[in-house]
């Protein structure tokens, strides 16, 4: 047969580079790391970012820290309790990478005497401890309450400030040494929380859930191809490449030095399921074409000339839908776009040049070479068939229902975000913060920075600190911030410790002088260092720091707004400018990107994906039938959100643009089918016939094992991770739907063929 020998020559060359290359990128696997850094989550090219990047560069970074609650059920001040928090706390300082430790027990106040003489005297003195008299003493000191001690008196906070942006390994050291610390007390209950305790958590949450879901992945796909192909051979030999596809994807991650991220770790989930897309629609039309071909080299030919352009089409309509994803401003889902778009293409080009010779070597299962039996989908599809040409009224109200409703659903989908609310209720790492939360004032970062206008004087005189002293109480009041560190809040502690520890001279000083006199010893407290931390090198600039319970997005941006309303009502603004800065509001800025970003990369797939088809088929009436059949599902899928009320945020934005260039592809290969029975001067109607009973089937079968793959990801611990299943197998499977009702209906009524067709 002409062809036949050049096939065989070439064969064994492709695949011994096809199996050397696999075997250098499964050596590359073992390089990919894993990571997790909330700054990924920053806007990119942002002028916020830019502002917080050198304000932080100025003053020191407001997330490297731990804090750790000690709690005693029955009251903290309790002398033996409070020793063993001392020893605790002392043992943190040796710790190796700790800066220092803020302890209840290490703490004094300070007192100021006339001349500048002063005196400093232990919250917690062991030698002359009295529980009710020191308790007093520190509850009239309101800085101390919910920040060293918890209101309530059930526990107490440590406040361990380590070094800058630690590494990885160092912050794993850090932990363990500090678990182990642990273990040597008895204290009732200790909490951690702090960005190394989170980083570490959320890296071996990602490790464990991405080996289980490779593992039942894998497992699900060999179960799957089994029933759908009945063969030991149907199994091996489609998952040569679909194994060989995620090993390439995460193996060209190693080369590159791409750590895997909590967006990331989903992606050989992901490419198991997508690579095995290709594989189905080719095998399968293989398979038909083997129980009428005498010749296996002849049944080869038919299959890939048959699905190789709608293959290579999906295939591409896919990776658009990933690559749109570099439209959002956020540096996690853009890589996550760019690797999956490249990876889908790298599964189609892998599937198309080594089965075909998989398929020479090993012509495929007895019972079709030899039988030639037709597959059991066969009468299903036909009667479906019948009902849905036979019904098209029903179809189109139906369609018509289940839009407006969805479009309902759709209005009352609202935009939030929460620091933790990637995790699901009752994870530890949750429950910790959540208690943070509750007891210690919030575990949200508040960061305010106060700069006096270039034309005035500096952040110590006296009115710039009566405007930002109101400022403040109105922060503390109002807007809910519990303010753990700032000039004004340093200055009032100062003046109360120059009236001997008189709690009604807890207040800003009333003039210059005093305020100046202030100044020198705030300058020397902890040997120069601390000043370092509220106002900038210029003077110019001072910062408030503090905490809010984790509100949510939609909270806080109100409060916002009744924050900058205040300060221009008050007309504090006059020589002053207020920016709220911190990683907090950076990241509840990504989510006002977001809605601009997804209309813009899914406006921009959709565009491409219409030209794609449009040029293909050279038909208007296909390319609106076929995006009006694909923004079905999206619309569904809003509209479910709506109705359940799962909010829009950077885990679910994503969503979208991943279904529409997924769920397009069944769409594709129906039409491509179509095509090729038109060009065979088939009738209209015959041409849809032999669309829905050879496509039907593939497409069927890749739906059910993309929602089968896609709904392990709702074992997850990560809510993101969870919704992206849940809501990708519902619109995937709303998608399918589409394809076999209102598709055929609308290329039924709606679509004129060029020329005239032959009858069948």
């Amino acid at each position: 047969m002409v062809g036949v020998s050049k096939f065989k020559k070439y064969s064994w060359l492709v695949l011994c580079l096809f199996v050397a290359l696999t075997v250098f990128l499964g050596y590359e696997v073992s390089k990919v790391r894993f990571d997790y850094d909330f700054e990924k989550f920053f806007p990119n090219n942002d002028e916020e970012t830019d502002f917080f990047l050198n304000y932080r560069t100025e003053f020191s970074s407001d997330n490297d820290f731990l804090l750790i609650s000690i709690e005693a059920n029955e009251g903290v001040f309790n002398k033996s309790f409070l020793r063993e928090v001392d020893v605790f706390t002392k043992s943190i300082e040796k710790t190796p990478n700790v800066q220092f430790v803020t302890s209840i027990t290490n703490q004094e106040e300070q007192f100021i005497f006339a001349g500048g003489f002063t005196d400093s005297k232990p919250y917690i003195n062991f030698e002359d401890f009295n529980a009710e008299r020191d308790s007093a003493r520190i509850y009239k000191n309101e800085e101390l309450i919910n920040t060293v001690v918890a209101k309530n008196g059930k526990s107490i906070c440590l406040f361990v400030r380590h070094e800058d942006y630690i590494s990885k390994k160092k912050s794993d050291a850090l932990l363990v040494h500090l678990n182990c610390l642990i273990e040597r007390h008895s204290f009732d209950n200790v909490r951690v929380a702090g960005r190394v305790i989170g980083q570490k958590y959320y890296i071996d949450k990602m490790t464990f859930e991405m080996a289980l879901f490779v593992g039942l992945s894998a497992f699900l796909i060999i179960i799957f191809l089994f029933i759908a192909f009945k063969s030991i051979w149907g199994v091996l030999i489609p998952q040569v490449v679909i194994l060989s596809s995620v090993i390439w994807v995460v193996g060209g991650m190693g080369i590159f030095n791409q750590p895997i991220t909590i967006i990331l770790s989903i992606l050989p989930s992901i490419m198991f399921v997508v690579s095995t897309s290709d594989v189905i629609h080719l095998v399968s039309r293989y398979l038909d074409a083997l129980r009428t071909e005498e010749h296996v080299f002849k049944a080869i030919k038919i299959a890939v000339k048959e699905v190789g352009m709608a293959t290579f089409l999906t295939s591409l309509t896919t990776s658009i839908g990933f690559f749109s994803l570099y439209f959002v401003n956020v540096e996690l889902i853009r890589t996550f776009g760019v690797i999956m778009g490249f990876g889908v293409l790298i599964a189609f080009a892998l599937t198309f040049l080594t089965l075909p010779i998989l398929f020479y070597l090993f012509p495929g299962p007895r019972y079709v070479r030899e039988e030639k039996k037709d597959h059991f989908w066969k009468k299903y599809l036909e009667r479906s068939f019948l009902v849905v040409v036979r019904r098209r009224k029903l179809v189109f109200i139906t369609t018509g229902i289940v839009i407006l409703l969805s479009i309902v659903g759709l209005a009352r989908i609202e935009a939030n975000n929460f620091l933790m609310d990637d995790l699901k209720e009752g994870e530890p790492l949750k429950l910790d913060f959540n208690f943070f939360d509750t007891h210690y004032g919030g575990i949200r970062p508040f960061e305010l920075a106060v700069t006096v206008k270039d034309s005035l004087g500096s952040v110590w005189d006296k009115d710039v600190l009566q405007k930002i002293d109101t400022l403040e109480e109105y922060l503390a009041s109002s807007y809910g911030v519990e303010i753990k560190s700032s000039l004004v809040t340093a200055l009032k502690v100062v003046n109360r410790s120059a009236h001997v520890g008189n709690k009604t001279f807890y207040r800003l000083p009333s003039s210059s002088r005093k305020i100046n006199g202030y100044r020198r010893a705030i300058r020397l407290a902890s040997k120069g260092t601390f000043v370092k931390t509220i106002v900038d090198s210029t003077e110019k600039t001072t910062r408030i720091t503090g905490v809010i319970p984790d509100l949510g997005n939609q909270i806080i941006s109100t409060k916002n707004t009744d924050l900058t309303q205040f300060i221009a009502r008050n007309n504090l603004d006059d020589f002053l400018v207020f920016k709220l800065t911190g990683t907090a509001h950076l990241i509840d800025k990504n989510l006002k990107y977001l809605s601009v970003s997804l209309i813009k990369g899914l406006g921009i797939s959709i565009l491409i994906v219409a030209l794609i088809i449009g040029l293909i088929y050279r038909s208007g009436s296909i390319l609106v039938i076929s995006i009006i059949t694909n923004l079905i599902p999206l619309v569904f899928i809003g509209g479910v959100m709506g109705f359940l009320g799962i909010e829009l945020k950077t885990s679910t934005s994503i969503i979208f643009t991943i279904a529409f260039g997924i769920a397009v592809d069944d769409t594709i290969h129906f039409l491509g089918k179509f095509k090729y029975e038109l060009g065979k001067s088939k009738s209209k109607m015959y041409a849809l016939k032999r669309s829905y009973l050879t496509t039907g089937k593939a497409m069927i079968l890749t739906t059910l094992l993309l929602c089968s793959g896609f709904v392990l990801l709702i074992l997850s611990s990560f809510l993101g991770t969870f919704y992206m299943g849940l809501l990708l197998c519902v619109t995937l499977f709303v998608a399918l739907i589409a394809d076999l009702t209102i598709l055929p209906v609308m290329l039924l009524i709606f679509f004129k063929p060029t020329k005239a067709r032959g009858k069948r």
